[in-house]
């Protein structure tokens, strides 16, 4: 795996059951704050969400560390309505070692507690485990942010441990709570992911 070429394809687009990941890009703005509207999602202080004045620094942002090979940033597509309900990437690639962050997500609030962020991360994993050959994913979270942290634990993840004073956020110090699921670990997760993803179809 090379340093120039970690992602195998920076147009890739993964389908699940409900949802889409199609790759971000700036004509996804009005809809990025549409979604975001639903629960005024850049609200939360401890989270990066986009609204009308943010987006397009947000999405240029991210679009400037996909060229550089290091994230693969998406928007999640509702399948039956065609709508943009949240966004994710992969981020922070570290090809010389094989891993790769899954951060930077968030959905319209409708579409919490549904199996939309597990099936989002089923997509994600496979991708990254199964193409591109990581032997870790990890996830960081805001030590506050109570909500992604039992998310990210449900998924099968486990805390490595806490960055104190990890970064400033908005003026303040933002404790960093670092999660990881490596190689070996991703078979039994991905069975447990289908079997919920089964639950929820019913």
């Amino acid at each position: 795996m090379s340093m120039e070429r970690f992602f195998i394809q920076d147009d890739i687009i993964l389908h699940g059951d409900t949802v889409s990941l199609v790759p971000l890009s700036a004509s996804h703005a009005d809809a990025l704050v549409e979604a975001a509207t639903d629960g005024k999602l850049w609200e939360l202080w401890y989270t990066s969400v986009p609204n009308a004045e943010s987006v397009e620094g947000y999405i240029a942002s991210a679009l400037d560390e996909k060229a550089k090979n290091k994230a693969l940033p998406f928007a999640v597509i509702e399948k039956e309505s065609g709508r943009v309900i949240g966004s994710t990437r992969l981020a922070n690639a570290d090809a010389a070692n094989k891993r790769v962050e899954l951060g930077y997500t968030w959905y319209a609030s409708r579409y919490h507690r549904s199996s939309v962020n597990t099936e989002c991360k089923r997509l994600l994993l496979a991708y990254a485990f199964e193409s591109l050959g990581v032997i870790a994913v990890e996830f960081r979270t805001h030590w506050l942010n109570q909500a992604s942290r039992a998310a990210i634990a449900r998924l099968g993840a486990k805390q490595d441990g806490v960055l104190r004073n990890h970064k400033i956020v908005n003026g303040v110090y933002r404790d960093t709570v670092v999660f990881s699921i490596i190689e070996s670990e991703w078979p039994a997760i991905k069975l447990n992911l289908d079997y919920k993803l089964a639950r929820y179809r019913g």
